[in-house]
């Protein structure tokens, strides 16, 4: 090794080759900074703009403040080991003041700089909401029953899975797929879609949990780019019956399970085995399990169960039912049978 060679020419240290690390070192800028990053964002549902996409990628705001001042940062190929810390402050309703602080390993030497930058804040309505606020839609279900107006349970019922529907088409992606009116009618429910994709899955989900069936009803309201325009109407019919509904047939009692066409799949509640009904041969309608009431079972004794009656507070004597166990001391469901004068065990 010569002496040219072993020695650095600036500051006589040691060296392989050339400058010493710490000489090297000294005459690189480890990073540098734009003076700002503009980010654009919805100000109705906090979608990020990306490039010429919306994202609906959410996380915390430190979280983005860190993601921008760092895309605006520009580190030398050469440092390792990098840690970034970044500290900001908002200077402004639209602006976001940050310094980015770099620790690293350059040519073995631990080195540290910092820089400073400015996120700038620009509000942009996103193509969602733009179509929301412009009344766009591709379809409305409608919910309605067979013979009756739908009640409150099914009302929730059908908003709920609406919603959920809607929120898991919109995280798989499907940014268009969204409720622009949920709203609730005479008879039913109204539901306003942005895509017929959504349209479709909603009324599937309802009719699945509700049973009936729906039809589809297109109509043409214009072309664009030489492709004709539909809006179609998901049109749901629950049946007269719905699960749950507690069903009086030559004397005896039956819960609906399902419901198919004209058929009822049924629970005995006397003998604890299922059944099929057809609808002529129900005679009236009881109730529904979700309306029973809580009766304390006073006494038990082989095939006799003694409750007590939840609105007179007198005690009632039953015949005990195969499927159930009472105890004494603990609450059992009923239905009130009015024209019998009955308690009906229904769990």
């Amino acid at each position: 090794m010569t002496i040219q060679t072993s020695i650095c020419p600036r500051c006589g240290k040691p060296s392989e080759e050339g400058f010493c690390p710490e000489c090297r070192a000294a005459d690189v800028r480890l990073l540098t900074c734009e003076p700002h990053v503009t980010t654009v964002y919805c100000p109705v549902c906090e979608s990020q703009k990306r490039g010429k996409t919306w994202s609906d990628l959410q996380m915390p705001h430190v979280d983005r403040i860190t993601e921008l001042a760092v895309s605006a940062v520009s580190i030398h190929e050469d440092a390792k080991d990098i840690r970034i810390t970044v500290r900001s402050e908002d200077i402004a309703s639209n602006r976001t003041a940050c310094t980015v602080e770099v620790e690293a390993s350059l040519y073995g030497v631990p080195v540290r700089e910092t820089c400073s930058t400015e996120i700038r804040w620009q509000k942009e309505s996103c193509d969602r909401c733009s179509r929301i606020s412009g009344g766009y839609y591709e379809g409305i279900v409608q919910v309605r029953a067979t013979g009756r107006k739908i009640n409150a349970y099914e009302r929730e019922v059908a908003a709920s899975l609406a919603q959920q529907v809607e929120e898991s088409l919109q995280q798989s992606g499907d940014r268009f797929s969204f409720i622009s009116d949920l709203e609730d009618a005479k008879d039913g429910v109204d539901i306003t879609v942005g895509t017929q994709h959504l349209g479709q899955d909603i009324a599937r989900a309802i009719t699945g949990a509700l049973g009936g069936r729906f039809t589809t009803h297109p109509k043409l309201v214009g072309e664009k780019e030489g492709k004709a325009l539909y809006r179609v109407t998901y049109s749901i019919r629950l049946p007269f019956y719905q699960k749950g509904d507690v069903v009086v047939s030559r004397g005896n009692y039956f819960e609906v399970r399902e419901i198919d066409g004209q058929r009822l799949r049924v629970f005995d509640l006397a003998a604890g085995v299922a059944r099929t009904l057809t609808e002529d041969e129900v005679e009236r309608l009881l109730g529904n399990v979700r309306e029973a009431e809580s009766a304390l079972v006073v006494f038990t004794q082989p095939g006799v169960v003694g409750l007590m009656d939840p609105k007179t507070y007198r005690t009632r004597e039953l015949n005990t039912v195969p499927w159930t166990f009472p105890i004494e001391g603990q609450p059992i469901r009923v239905l009130r049978d009015e024209e019998q004068d009955r308690l009906v065990i229904v769990g």
